[in-house]
Protein backbone atom coordinates (compact mmCIF):
# COMPACT_ATOMS: atom_id res chain seq x y z
CA UNK A 1 0.00 0.00 0.00
CA UNK A 2 1.03 3.34 -0.82
CA UNK A 3 0.27 6.61 0.38
CA UNK A 4 1.09 9.97 -0.86
CA UNK A 5 0.37 12.49 1.83
CA UNK A 6 0.23 16.70 1.32
CA UNK A 7 -0.27 19.14 4.01
CA UNK A 8 -2.80 21.03 2.31
CA UNK A 9 -4.47 24.49 3.31
CA UNK A 10 -7.90 23.34 1.35
CA UNK A 11 -7.94 20.42 -0.90
CA UNK A 12 -11.35 19.45 -3.19
CA UNK A 13 -12.43 16.83 -5.51
CA UNK A 14 -15.24 16.91 -8.65
CA UNK A 15 -16.14 14.40 -10.78
CA UNK A 16 -18.10 15.71 -13.75
CA UNK A 17 -17.89 19.19 -12.68
CA UNK A 18 -19.90 18.38 -9.47
CA UNK A 19 -17.36 18.49 -5.97
CA UNK A 20 -17.85 15.46 -4.14
CA UNK A 21 -15.44 16.15 -1.35
CA UNK A 22 -13.61 19.23 -0.04
CA UNK A 23 -11.57 19.87 3.10
CA UNK A 24 -9.49 23.06 4.14
CA UNK A 25 -6.74 22.70 6.57
CA UNK A 26 -5.45 18.79 6.72
CA UNK A 27 -4.00 15.84 4.76
CA UNK A 28 -4.83 15.12 1.35
CA UNK A 29 -3.95 11.51 0.63
CA UNK A 30 -3.41 9.67 -2.82
CA UNK A 31 -3.36 5.72 -1.88
CA UNK A 32 -2.38 2.92 -4.06
CA UNK A 33 -3.38 -0.93 -3.30
CA UNK A 34 -1.13 -3.80 -4.69
CA UNK A 35 -3.02 -7.17 -4.33
CA UNK A 36 -0.55 -8.19 -1.64
CA UNK A 37 -2.28 -5.55 0.60
CA UNK A 38 -4.96 -6.35 3.34
CA UNK A 39 -6.61 -4.79 6.59
CA UNK A 40 -3.76 -5.21 8.77
CA UNK A 41 -1.47 -3.45 6.49
CA UNK A 42 -4.08 -0.81 6.16
CA UNK A 43 -4.28 -0.37 9.72
CA UNK A 44 -0.95 0.22 10.50
CA UNK A 45 -0.28 2.36 7.20
CA UNK A 46 -3.67 4.44 8.81
CA UNK A 47 -2.05 4.61 12.07
CA UNK A 48 1.07 5.87 10.77
CA UNK A 49 -0.88 8.38 8.63
CA UNK A 50 -2.93 9.58 11.73
CA UNK A 51 0.34 10.07 13.67
CA UNK A 52 2.22 11.84 11.66
CA UNK A 53 3.60 14.79 13.58
CA UNK A 54 3.65 17.11 9.70
CA UNK A 55 2.07 20.19 11.22
CA UNK A 56 4.16 23.29 12.76
CA UNK A 57 4.17 24.14 16.46
CA UNK A 58 4.14 27.37 18.00
CA UNK A 59 7.75 27.85 17.21
CA UNK A 60 7.51 26.91 13.52
CA UNK A 61 8.17 23.36 13.79
CA UNK A 62 6.76 19.68 12.40
CA UNK A 63 5.97 18.78 16.00
CA UNK A 64 2.05 18.31 15.93
CA UNK A 65 -0.32 15.46 14.24
CA UNK A 66 -3.35 16.04 12.52
CA UNK A 67 -5.84 15.41 16.03
CA UNK A 68 -3.40 18.68 17.24
CA UNK A 69 -4.43 20.84 15.27
CA UNK A 70 -7.89 19.67 14.11
CA UNK A 71 -7.20 18.38 10.32
CA UNK A 72 -9.31 16.50 8.26
CA UNK A 73 -8.41 14.08 5.60
CA UNK A 74 -9.45 14.12 1.68
CA UNK A 75 -8.53 10.29 0.72
CA UNK A 76 -8.39 9.94 -2.83
CA UNK A 77 -7.90 6.15 -5.03
CA UNK A 78 -5.27 6.56 -6.86
CA UNK A 79 -3.71 2.80 -9.10
CA UNK A 80 -1.01 4.92 -11.13
CA UNK A 81 0.67 5.18 -7.71
CA UNK A 82 1.92 1.21 -8.66
CA UNK A 83 3.47 2.44 -11.74
CA UNK A 84 6.01 0.52 -12.95
CA UNK A 85 7.98 2.20 -15.70
CA UNK A 86 10.94 0.59 -15.74
CA UNK A 87 11.09 -0.70 -19.24
CA UNK A 88 10.15 1.75 -22.18
CA UNK A 89 8.29 4.81 -21.73
CA UNK A 90 4.40 3.78 -21.38
CA UNK A 91 4.05 2.65 -17.43
CA UNK A 92 2.49 -0.70 -16.68
CA UNK A 93 0.39 -0.80 -14.15
CA UNK A 94 0.23 -4.96 -13.25
CA UNK A 95 1.87 -4.19 -9.87
CA UNK A 96 -1.65 -2.29 -8.63
CA UNK A 97 -4.39 -4.02 -6.86
CA UNK A 98 -7.49 -5.68 -8.32
CA UNK A 99 -10.06 -3.08 -8.56
CA UNK A 100 -12.35 -5.21 -6.18
CA UNK A 101 -9.71 -5.71 -3.77
CA UNK A 102 -8.40 -1.79 -4.18
CA UNK A 103 -11.74 -0.90 -3.94
CA UNK A 104 -12.12 -3.01 -0.63
CA UNK A 105 -9.32 -1.87 0.94
CA UNK A 106 -9.66 2.31 0.00
CA UNK A 107 -13.33 2.20 1.72
CA UNK A 108 -11.70 0.38 4.50
CA UNK A 109 -8.82 3.46 4.77
CA UNK A 110 -11.30 5.67 4.96
CA UNK A 111 -13.46 4.09 7.36
CA UNK A 112 -10.53 3.41 9.81
CA UNK A 113 -9.11 7.19 9.91
CA UNK A 114 -12.86 8.09 10.43
CA UNK A 115 -13.27 5.96 13.74
CA UNK A 116 -10.06 7.23 14.64
CA UNK A 117 -12.40 10.64 14.90
CA UNK A 118 -11.18 12.33 11.98
CA UNK A 119 -13.88 14.16 9.44
CA UNK A 120 -12.91 12.09 6.29
CA UNK A 121 -13.95 13.39 2.48
CA UNK A 122 -13.44 10.95 -0.22
CA UNK A 123 -13.23 10.71 -3.63
CA UNK A 124 -14.95 8.40 -6.06
CA UNK A 125 -13.24 5.07 -6.43
CA UNK A 126 -12.57 4.52 -10.29
CA UNK A 127 -14.15 7.64 -11.79
CA UNK A 128 -12.24 10.52 -13.40
CA UNK A 129 -11.73 13.22 -10.75
CA UNK A 130 -10.28 16.56 -10.50
CA UNK A 131 -8.15 17.22 -7.10
CA UNK A 132 -7.27 20.50 -6.60
CA UNK A 133 -5.51 21.79 -3.59
CA UNK A 134 -3.37 24.31 -1.92
CA UNK A 135 -0.12 22.34 -0.77
CA UNK A 136 1.05 23.78 2.59
CA UNK A 137 4.62 24.41 2.64
CA UNK A 138 4.96 22.58 0.29
CA UNK A 139 5.16 19.42 2.15
CA UNK A 140 4.46 16.19 0.49
CA UNK A 141 5.65 12.42 2.02
CA UNK A 142 5.45 9.30 0.48
CA UNK A 143 4.46 6.19 2.85
CA UNK A 144 4.48 2.74 1.60
CA UNK A 145 4.35 -0.21 3.12
CA UNK A 146 7.25 -2.09 1.96
CA UNK A 147 9.08 0.13 4.16
CA UNK A 148 6.37 0.89 7.08
CA UNK A 149 5.12 -2.41 7.62
CA UNK A 150 6.50 -5.47 6.26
Amino acid sequence: MRFVIQRVCEASVAVDGEVIGQIGHGLLVFVGVADSDDQQIADRMVDKLTKLRIFDDADGKTNLSAADVGGAFLIISQFTLYADCRKGNRPSFTLAGRPDKAEELYEYVNSAIRKKGFRVEHGSFGAEMKVSLVNDGPFTILLDSDEIVR
